[in-house]
């Protein structure tokens, strides 16, 4: 596995290149020269400019072209939701060769994204087509919380029917898997319910007891240490003081709550169960910021470090 992590530059109108250059200027020589940045030099340039760098980006651009380039900060454009996604194409092209070993995503927007013509929900979505993966799943990673999701960006409806006994179960093993990776022999992962109160013998809901609860069963079985359903209001508080490695979250925003509120700028999004490795930053655009210099570039480097820890194969 080639040891070069290749940043995609995100939104070319939003933080992401500020973000990408002021991540590479902090580097050592040695991690700098195992790093790319899939972008547009020129914009990249103007992001140096802006944040009042003095970084040779010579030999650490995979320049792709933008008409019009720099864009104007802060503003949204298919140009720029277009350029997105080309970024990400031929990262993913280069992945998928051997070329960089992961992939770190800085933000991208998902309107321009989509007024480009390229009609994905995000990220995750985006890297699945493009990969031919029939699978993906978003896993929240910080020091203390880790979540990986049942479902993401669908409505609250459509999320409770996709919490189906195969789908947890795969969830489960996803996650599962993906410690292991990392360094956890025996990983302790909690799978929230979907009701209050996991349903409370059904007086709330039927869904825990139906679905989750044999999920969990199977999971036992082929010698996971799963446990639940959980109660979703108490079982991220156990996870975060030590008594699971991860929660396995059913829907968007059971998961993306608690672990922002205890790690919002330190989160990193991590793909499972693609072909290739993917981290990513776990914020936006911020166009009401990008182009002033002030943009923190603390969670790409939470990023980029990850992304490095599964290139090494190992847990930091």
């Amino acid at each position: 596995m080639s040891e070069i992590i290749g940043i995609t530059m995100g939104d070319p109108a939003g933080v992401g290149p500020e973000i990408s250059v002021r991540a590479l200027a902090e580097m050592s020589p040695e991690d700098r020269a195992r790093t790319r940045i899939y972008g547009n030099l020129v914009t990249l340039e103007a992001a140096k400019t802006v944040s009042g760098l003095d970084l040779d980006l010579t030999g650490h651009v995979v320049d792709l072209s933008i008409d019009g380039a720099p864009l104007p900060w802060g503003q949204l454009s298919p140009v720029a939701g277009d350029a997105a996604f080309r970024f990400i194409e031929r990262a993913v092209q280069d992945a998928q060769a051997g070329r960089i070993g992961c992939i770190v995503t800085a933000p991208i927007n998902k309107e321009a994204l989509n007024l480009a013509g390229h009609h994905y929900d995000g990220h995750t979505g985006m890297l699945r087509r493009l990969t031919g993966s029939k699978a993906a799943y978003m896993l929240l990673a910080s020091e203390r919380l880790k979540v990986i999701h049942v479902s993401t960006h669908v409505s609250l409806k459509e999320a409770i029917a996709r919490a189906t006994t195969e789908r947890v179960l795969a969830t489960i093993r996803a996650g599962h898997a993906h410690l292991q990776r990392i360094g956890y022999d025996s990983p302790r992962i909690a799978v929230a319910g979907i009701n209050p109160h996991c349903g409370e013998n059904g007086l709330f809901g039927s869904e825990d007891d139906d679905q989750i609860t044999p999920a969990v069963a199977a999971a036992r079985a082929e010698g996971i240490d799963a446990y639940g359903p959980i109660s979703a209001d108490t079982v991220f508080h156990r996870a975060y003081s030590g008594s699971f490695d991860l929660v396995v979250a059913q829907y968007h925003d059971q998961g993306h709550i608690p672990i922002k509120l205890v790690a919002f700028d330190t989160a990193v999004n991590v793909s499972v169960e693609l072909p290739i490795d993917r981290t990513s930053v776990d914020h936006g655009t911020a166009f009401d910021i990008a182009g002033k210099g002030i943009a923190n570039h603390g969670n790409m480097n939470e990023a980029i470090a990850y992304a490095r820890k599964l290139v090494a194969g190992k847990r930091s």
